[in-house]
């Protein structure tokens, strides 16, 4: 197998990439992949239902996410891929099967050979990348090509990385949010917050449960997140929202108006905005002048984090964008470096 690194600007690895023909997004909270020539083939969640009684996997992806918070006490969902580190590579490996499916399982087998393009996080340690390489090997791999997630999601959003031009994303993930300008095939100026989709949905559950003596199930959150995504900052609706009451149990129901759940996830947003700002501190006035014209380009979980594109506009004074297809732009990214049709 090849040396394990995780490429430095794509321009480095382009001809590579495109010997490959299987590109896998492992740095977000969903398993994609991607086959060359035949688009995004398959998307699920990363996590996997296992009975610790004795050992055994008992559901995976969609039906694994169904279980969470269901489940008797013997049967736990994990996440064996966190932060876009493999974490239990056994575990990853029977997330990849079953995300895979048959069909693609035969297309692996009549190419022993198979090439495969991964994104990771940027900045990925030795252990991250090692891991992720483990863990496609064990589902047919043979040559891994780790290319970090900020290029490979700057390329899905359609933004020209190789030209010697600033181009600016915000990418938010479960766990972590990074932010990065972009400039000749690599990144130049980088920070990171420890802010994501499920940090945001938690300051939400506590905000219920603090203000409202409720306590909110998890998909009720992201329900709720998706609402508040979609309601402008102009109107004010109320949303009724139903949980368990923590002081006896009983099922029940609060209305609440959208301002107050702004400001639940007004903290985590500000731990973003300040990362913004750090980027730009660290680019030169050349870069800080694209931006400008250009813009800040969101992508990720970012519809899971409502009101972040509204704060970006107020605070920095530059045009934002929220891509096509914000969580799936890593893998369409690394689709279209294998596929040839990216400059990258």
């Amino acid at each position: 197998m090849e040396d394990i690194r995780v490429s430095d600007p794509i321009l480095a690895v382009r001809e590579r990439l495109q010997r490959c023909s299987v590109a896998v997004d492992l740095a977000a909270d969903r398993t994609r992949i991607y086959l060359r020539k035949r688009g995004l083939v398959a998307d699920e969640p990363s996590l996997v239902a296992v009975n610790q009684e004795c050992g055994t996997v008992v559901a995976v992806g969609t039906r694994a996410e169904q279980m969470a918070g269901r489940s008797p006490g013997h049967i736990a969902v994990i996440r064996p891929i966190l932060g876009g580190m493999v974490v239990d590579v056994d575990l990853a490996r029977s997330l990849l099967r079953h995300v895979a499916g048959a069909r693609l399982r035969r297309v692996w087998q009549r190419a022993p050979l198979t090439r495969a393009a991964v994104c990771l996080p940027y900045g990925s340690p030795p252990v991250a990348c090692r891991s992720a390489v483990e863990t496609l090997s064990g589902a047919g791999i043979r040559r891994v090509e780790l290319v970090d997630s900020l290029l490979a999601t700057a390329v899905g959003c359609g933004l020209p990385v190789e030209r010697p031009e600033a181009a600016m994303i915000v990418v938010a993930g479960p766990d972590r949010t990074q932010v990065a300008v972009l400039s000749l095939g690599a990144v130049v100026a980088w920070s990171s917050a420890p802010v994501g989709s499920d940090v945001v949905a938690q300051s939400v559950v506590e905000h219920f449960r603090a203000r409202y003596g409720l306590s909110v199930h998890s998909q009720s959150v992201r329900a709720l997140l998706h609402q508040l995504s979609a309601t402008s900052h102009e109107t004010d609706p109320r949303i009724e929202v139903s949980g368990r009451d923590v002081s006896n149990g009983t099922v029940r129901s609060v209305t609440v108006d959208v301002a107050a759940l702004r400001e639940a996830t007004g903290a985590p947003l500000g731990a973003v905005m300040d990362s913004v700002f750090t980027v730009l501190r660290r680019c030169s006035p050349d870069l800080v002048v694209d931006i400008e014209d250009r813009g800040i380009v969101l992508a990720g979980a970012v519809t899971r984090l409502p009101g972040l594109d509204v704060l970006l506009r107020q605070a920095v004074t530059v045009p934002v964008h929220i891509a096509d297809a914000p969580e799936e732009c890593a893998v369409l990214g690394l689709g279209a470096m294998i596929d040839g049709r990216a400059a990258a």
